[in-house]
């Protein structure tokens, strides 16, 4: 793949990032409304979701997983990522889809945050980015962007607590 297709239109210091970064979690934790939310924008399957910057960590590319026998079929195994073992979980499976969220080119793993305790990632199928969900129409549970994208907001905190998804032993 050709690197300069993914440069930034506008190069910034490594330090100028942090600063930006710092600043927005700050405004997250601190619930700033004069701030607009930010969430990452993921999908699924063909499902788009919001997640909420808090809960996610990191985003990488798709690494070797090792399955582990006698689990949900939803359960794909465990992966190394920067040195830390982590389950690894087709959401689409999960959530009962007919498709899987299948590690192609585009497939990410998300990370849940450290604070949520989990060492766990998701399987997307792709990272659309930050979305502002301010900027969305709400529709019911759904979100509709300028585009008519609809989005469901997608709670990894909520997921983290949920019995099934904890329970990955058949």
């Amino acid at each position: 793949m050709d690197e300069t297709a993914l440069a930034p239109a506008r190069r910034i210091s490594l330090r100028e990032y942090q600063a930006q970064l710092i600043e927005r979690v700050q405004a997250a934790a601190q619930g700033d409304a004069g701030r607009q939310a930010h969430q990452l924008g993921v999908a699924i399957g063909e499902a788009r979701y919001l997640v909420d910057l808090l809960d996610a960590g990191e985003i990488v590319p798709p690494v070797a997983i090792t399955p582990v026998p006698l689990t949900q079929p939803w359960y794909l195994g465990l992966a190394n990522v920067r040195g830390n073992l982590v389950g690894v979980i087709d959401l689409a499976r999960y959530f009962g889809f007919d498709e899987s969220a299948q590690a192609g080119s585009s497939g990410r793993l998300v990370t849940f945050a450290p604070r949520l305790g989990l060492n766990c990632a998701l399987l997307v199928s792709r990272v659309y980015g930050l979305r502002h969900a301010a900027d969305m129409q709400a529709s019911g549970e759904r979100l509709r962007d300028v585009d008519a994208n609809e989005w469901m907001p997608l709670s990894l905190a909520a997921l983290a607590r949920e019995e099934r998804f904890l329970q990955v032993g058949l």
